[in-house]
């Protein structure tokens, strides 16, 4: 996936909630999708994903396919995507996302947890 590739899917899902077609929140990146992909080229197939309420960027990045993710956040999820299949979970409770990561990283996975800087600034991180 390339950074011209995560730019359009936000701007697809922009659009689709400009029009009315998600009722949920959503939450869009932009600016750091040559980091992410950076980041990413190390990410395991076997490797847990944690992230944040803006999750769409990890969750492709991380093998999910755009139809799913593009399904879940229609379904109202985009703030808390998720895929076993995956290994991949986001949560929209600030700071959530943490103890879940560190259980998994105790029992021997391998963890990437991505945290927003406001979950960095209250103390919970």
């Amino acid at each position: 996936m390339t950074a011209d590739d995560l730019r359009a899917f936000e701007a697809e899902v922009a659009e689709l909630f400009e029009a009315g077609r998600i009722a949920a929140p959503v939450h869009l990146s932009g600016g750091n999708e040559d980091q992410l992909i950076e980041i990413f080229s190390a990410v395991r197939p076997e490797d847990w994903v944690f992230s944040t309420w803006r999750s769409h960027y990890h969750a492709l990045l991380k093998g999910i396919s755009r139809e799913e993710v593009l399904h879940q956040i229609l379904a109202g999820r985009s703030m808390f995507i998720s895929s076993p299949k995956h290994n991949f979970y986001a949560s929209s409770i600030m700071g959530g996302i943490l103890p879940i990561a560190c259980g998994v990283a105790a029992g021997g996975a391998r963890v990437w947890c991505f945290v927003g800087d406001m979950c960095a600034s209250t103390g919970a991180y």
